[in-house]
């Protein structure tokens, strides 16, 4: 497990970085042309290694329907809500909020997948609620009311979207080929986005500037394509619920880097929701780990890291 920890601690600051490139990119370009380029991009990438490999395309409608929904949920609600949630909350405080996720994703788990949880992981769910709560707090009771609940309906959004596909997914097992799986859900998904891009925005008021393309390209090849790569090669290696507990570092790297570039200020109130969210997901995963159960499916909200057993 020691040697792999690099590449986890590298996957935790991938999806860090999602939220400051989301806002980034949004100076030049209307919210849902970035977010379907984004998918497209990435889609694409993934399709071409997936090629390359070689790996088998599902062959039953029933997959490439999972698949439709999977990309509706993780892609095009998830992107929906994702890039109109950075014009309203800043960066670091995104990700934290984000990072309920897979607490929520334990909730369906119990009710639709009949997934039993311990004693332990309902104080896990139960810390990180009120880690949530905390965090967003000082944004509640600050000046802009209006902007942040807005802004916080947009991640709820994305959050459940999200949610929602880790228990389709989960349902599809193992008879689709993961990078297979990713790249259909993100191209897929893309389709509605593009869609509402060409209803509702202008396209081609996209400024290819030095700036938007390095955030386009961090964004899906980075904090996607190669975000999934790692993942898919490090649950070959360790089990799922270890792996998994190093999400928590996801919220801490966002913060630093919110602090560090866009002057986001970390009170108390803040610190103390982190470490309540931090302490929530870790506890949740480690008592999913002392329970033998097969491996669940999983994403991270902000850069899509869907899991395959």
């Amino acid at each position: 497990m020691l040697r792999l920890t690099p590449f986890l601690v590298l996957v935790a600051l991938l999806n860090s970085l999602c939220y400051p490139f989301i806002a980034l990119g949004l100076t030049y370009s209307p919210h849902l042309t970035f977010a379907a380029l984004r998918a497209i991009v990435a889609g694409l990438f993934l399709a071409m290694i997936a090629i390359a490999l070689r790996r088998p395309l599902p062959t039953d409608l029933r997959s490439w329907l999972a698949l439709a929904s999977i990309g509706l949920g993780a892609t095009s609600f998830a992107y929906f809500g994702m890039f109109h949630a950075a014009e309203f909350v800043a960066p670091g405080l995104a990700t934290v909020i984000a990072n309920s996720q897979p607490l929520i994703t334990a909730v369906l788990a119990f009710f639709f997948l009949s997934e039993r949880l311990r004693g332990l992981q309902y104080a896990g769910l139960c810390l990180g609620f009120l880690g949530i709560a905390a965090t967003s707090l000082p944004q509640i009771g600050g000046g802009d009311q209006a902007a942040f609940s807005i802004g916080l309906a947009y991640i709820l959004l994305s959050v459940a979207g999200i949610a929602i596909s880790n228990v389709l997914m989960k349902s599809l097992g193992r008879y689709v080929d993961p990078l297979i799986a990713m790249a259909a859900q993100l191209l897929l998904g893309s389709i509605p986005l593009v869609a509402l891009a060409l209803i509702f925005e202008e396209p081609t008021r996209i400024e290819w500037t030095l700036e938007f393309v390095v955030a386009l390209l961090a964004l899906a090849l980075p904090g996607t394509a190669l975000a999934y790569w790692l993942w898919f090669w490090l649950l070959g290696h360790a089990p799922l619920g270890r792996v998994n507990a190093f999400t928590f570092l996801s919220p801490v790297f966002a913060l630093i880097l919110g602090a560090t570039f866009f002057g986001e200020h970390i009170g108390p109130m803040t610190l103390v929701g982190l470490i309540l969210t931090a302490l929530g997901v870790v506890i949740v995963e480690r008592a999913a780990l002392a329970t033998p159960t097969e491996n669940t499916v999983a994403a991270d909200p902000w850069c899509d890291r869907q899991r395959l057993p």
